[in-house]
């Protein structure tokens, strides 16, 4: 049984605390200067940062933002953070030239008690994702204890995420509410969900979602696919999906998954009709088809009413529901029906509600049903990971019991 050193059983007052959190959010250009777009993650980071604060600690924060090439860029500056967070917690929140140096280091040094002083983009730092040594002692520079809250990135074995927190005693590397928070859901879910339990996933590739349709076929009463890798398993049963997004070996996936849920007497509900177009910039050719069965000409960008009907069907008498992933391009107002009566139809359920990985978060948000769900991870690939068991190295890394350090 692992065990972790939680935030509320660390010392942090007048102390140099370092927090991983996960401020890799959405901006857009306004004039000279970007803004944030979508403030959900900077949101989920403000209960640490207000415990450690009030507790008495000085608070360091660090996190990436996108995927600058090797060195600062403008465009993936923490500054429109900076000032979010200054807003929100009703206080000032210095934001560093850069993550380390001279400069980040006297600031470091200048924090009183209930400070935040927020580090510039760690990925400016070729370091981080190799997870440089001399990076980590450089950020070990700065700090006294630390705290991951970052779930999203745990599945990362990057400076930040892992080597930091190696450098630091059991008592003083510890974990964030977010992520306790996040444990508290998966890892029931992971591991004992109540049934009858309903998977409904969408999204692009049966690759990326074989892990976790593995991990649960001994557990899920029925498995609802839908958005693109619906169509590999549509074609893996003798339909023709047309010009719909389905490779080869996703197709040889779909079918062994459907092998194995039949061996198991697990029902896999698959879309019976189709909102397609010749393409995803053609909303104003949208159409529903007749049966499962796709156009040549066209591809299937969502699924259709009688789908959802069915899918809502699927859902009755569900204990535990658990979503990942679009059911179609909710991002186009022609192809967003399906995903958003979904959301409505698993926010009616009365069973326990959780969501997480890829997009399906925005698409929940964009429903306006997110306050429905009982839980919406913030993690990505993490979430995943998670739930199918694989070891995530930054979660490892906290574990009293990880006497090696990997």
């Amino acid at each position: 049984m692992a065990r972790y050193t939680q935030l509320q059983n660390m010392s942090l007052r007048g102390r140099r605390v370092f927090v991983r959190v996960d401020f890799n959010v959405p901006l857009k250009k306004n004039g000279d200067h970007y803004e944030v777009v979508d403030e959900t993650r900077i949101l989920g980071a403000l209960p640490t940062i207000q415990y450690i604060t009030e507790a008495g600690g000085r608070c360091i924060l660090a996190s990436h933002l996108g995927r600058p090439k090797g060195g600062p860029e403008a465009k993936y500056s923490l500054e429109p953070v900076a000032k979010v967070l200054s807003q929100k917690l009703g206080q000032d929140v210095i934001l560093t030239d850069s993550c380390i140096g001279d400069g980040a280091r006297g600031l470091s040094r200048q924090m009183r008690d209930g400070d935040v002083l927020l580090l510039e983009n760690l990925r400016f730092e070729p370091g981080e994702e190799s997870n440089a040594s001399e990076l980590c002692q450089k950020l070990q520079e700065l700090c006294d204890c630390y705290v991951s809250d970052a779930f999203g990135t745990l599945h990362r074995a990057h400076a930040s995420t892992h080597g930091l927190a190696k450098l630091f005693e059991f008592k003083d590397r510890g974990m964030g509410l977010l992520v306790q928070k996040e444990l508290a859901y998966l890892e029931p879910l992971k591991d004992r969900p109540q049934k009858p339990f309903v998977l409904v996933m969408g999204g692009a590739k049966v690759s990326d979602k074989i892990g976790i349709l593995e991990h649960f076929l001994d557990k899920v009463s029925t498995v609802i696919i839908g958005g693109a890798m619906a169509y590999a398993f549509l074609r893996a049963k003798g339909y023709e999906v047309g010009k719909s997004f389905c490779q080869d070996e996703q197709v040889n996936l779909a079918a062994r998954l459907l092998k194995s849920a039949a061996a198991r007497d697990i029902q896999m509900v698959l879309p019976v009709d189709h909102v397609v177009a010749s393409s995803m910039d053609d909303e104003a050719g949208a159409q529903v088809t007749e049966s499962e069965s796709v156009p040549d000409d066209k591809m299937a960008l969502d699924i259709g009413p009688r789908t959802v009907e069915k899918y809502a069907a699927a859902l009755e008498g569900a204990e535990t529901i658990f979503w990942n992933g679009p059911m179609g391009v909710f991002e186009k107002p022609a192809f967003a029906k399906g995903t958003f009566e979904m959301a409505r139809h698993i926010a009616q359920s009365k069973a326990k509600k959780l969501a997480g990985g890829g997009d399906v978060a925005a698409a929940i948000a964009a429903s306006g049903r997110e306050e429905e769900f009982d839980f919406i991870s913030t993690g990505g690939g993490a979430t995943l990971e998670y739930l199918e068991g694989k070891p995530l190295p930054g979660l490892r890394i906290l574990d009293q019991d990880n006497r090696l350090g990997i």
